[in-house]
């Protein structure tokens, strides 16, 4: 397995000392913390006393924050991470076991209605991180289990650490996968594979996810995955914000529609979008061979 380098700049590296905070920019979350510097924001799952378990709180503030970023203009980029040993152990298993109070009718079919709609909702909060009109980069350390899948699934580009693991668990906890693993994975490493993982629920690792596809890159640590997604993401937020937008929008519109719809659908765009500032300052800025300073 070959190693991606750390950033050679280790300016690119450093967390900024003047990261602005969810406090002056967000809504206070319990579950995550949220920073935002040099047009990146940065959503961090933060409850590494319990290995980043997602309960109900989580599920909730992960749609708040990616809400938060996409409405955040000088947001260019986000990258998703996780507080502690490890990216996260998936779904907080005390939250299934008192799902069955929150879904309680007195009416049978009421009850699986119910159950339904929170399943959906769940499966929203993922979704989430497609809706956001900005990339997002998963930086995965340590393990990622069950929905942490559905998670990084979500997410425009996934990078891990050398001794990151990963393992589809629904299969045996007697369930089938609900939220986006089974509808995203095979798009992404083949249909055999993820079959092959959502059967068996085998753990592995770092090595076969970059092998498969799950993963662009492999970083020997911790630190150096850290400042490698940054940098990744502070070329990003570098370009035209208003381009890498339609990219997003385009390449994701792509996945579910024919070649002539995805066409017919870049033309419209196009023809709303292209003659814009952005279009203009890049290429006054290539004449006059300097960087490009585009607007939020």
């Amino acid at each position: 397995m070959a190693l991606a380098a750390a950033p050679k700049s280790p300016a690119a590296a450093a967390a900024p000392a003047a990261d602005k905070t969810q406090q002056d920019n967000a809504t206070r979350f319990d579950t995550l913390t949220v920073s935002l510097s040099g047009h990146v924001a940065t959503v961090r799952l933060n409850r590494p006393d319990k290995a980043n378990a997602m309960n109900l709180t989580m599920w909730h503030e992960i749609r708040q924050a990616f809400k938060w970023v996409d409405a955040n203009a000088e947001a260019r980029v986000a990258i998703l991470e996780g507080e502690g040993k490890l990216f996260t152990s998936g779904i907080d298993l005390q939250m299934m076991m008192g799902m069955g109070d929150q879904i309680q009718n007195d009416c049978e079919a009421r009850t699986r209605e119910n159950l339904r709609q929170v399943i959906l909702d769940l499966q929203d909060t993922l979704s989430s991180l497609e809706r956001c009109r900005k990339p997002v980069l998963a930086a995965i350390h340590g393990a990622c289990i069950g929905g942490g899948i559905d998670l990084i699934c979500c997410a425009d580009m996934r990078y891990c650490t050398a001794d990151a693991t990963f393992s589809i668990k629904e299969i045996d906890l007697g369930m089938t996968a609900d939220v986006g693993t089974l509808q995203r994975l095979p798009r992404l490493i083949g249909e055999g594979m993820a079959r092959e993982l959502a059967y068996t629920a085998r753990k592995f690792g770092a090595d076969e996810a970059l092998q498969m596809r799950l993963v662009n890159r492999v970083y020997a640590t911790r630190e150096a995955l850290q400042a490698g997604v940054r940098e990744m993401a502070l070329g990003i937020a570098a370009k035209s914000p208003l381009a890498v937008r339609g990219v997003k929008e385009m390449i994701t519109y792509a996945r579910d529609h024919t070649v002539a719809d995805g066409l017919n659908y870049v033309a419209t765009w196009n023809a709303a979008m292209l003659l814009s500032n952005d279009l203009q300052e890049a290429m006054m800025a290539s004449m006059g061979k300097r960087a490009p300073e585009f607007k939020d």
